[in-house]
């Protein structure tokens, strides 16, 4: 079976007459890695390596991932999601990385991205915080059409 966009967004909104409203769109981690192995901070091979275990890891679909060298060190990553993101900037000299992984629907496990990441940067400390981000009336309460542009008027 051909899997289109739509497949693959947690719950677009259209195709259905029902209205399945959640309290959450999803969940949003904010993960501080200390201590971590510098070599592997600034490595954006390995970061970019990471950053895929950790989203097929959540159960997330992984569209597009960039990656940035900084001279003299550090990385900064990005991967778009179709659930949403995984971001990471890292520190090498600090032995620290600032992480954001957040994740649309109930199917995907970001905590679980975070623990990937934890592990493979070899923190030694790190702080999670964790949080619902809330379904807001507009899209709870409504029924979700395809967006059709106006057309332009010349």
């Amino acid at each position: 079976m051909e899997q289109t966009f739509s497949d693959l967004h947690p719950n677009p909104g259209w195709g259905s007459a029902e209205i399945q409203a959640t309290d959450m769109v999803g969940k949003h981690c904010i993960l501080e890695l200390y201590d971590c192995e510098p070599s592997r901070l600034n490595d954006e091979a390995f970061i970019r390596t990471t950053i895929t275990s950790a989203a097929k890891g959540a159960g997330a679909t992984l569209l597009n991932l960039i990656t940035h060298q900084f001279e003299p060190q550090g990385v900064t990553g990005l991967a778009l999601l179709a659930e949403s993101h995984i971001s990471i900037h890292t520190w090498p000299e600090s032995g620290y990385a600032a992480i954001d992984v957040f994740t649309c629907g109930d199917h995907t496990m970001p905590e679980l991205a975070c623990a990937i990441l934890r592990s493979e940067l070899q923190a030694k400390r790190h702080a999670l915080k964790s949080f619902l981000r809330e379904t807001p009336a507009a899209v709870a309460t409504h029924v979700r059409e395809p967006f059709e542009a106006e057309a332009k008027v010349q």
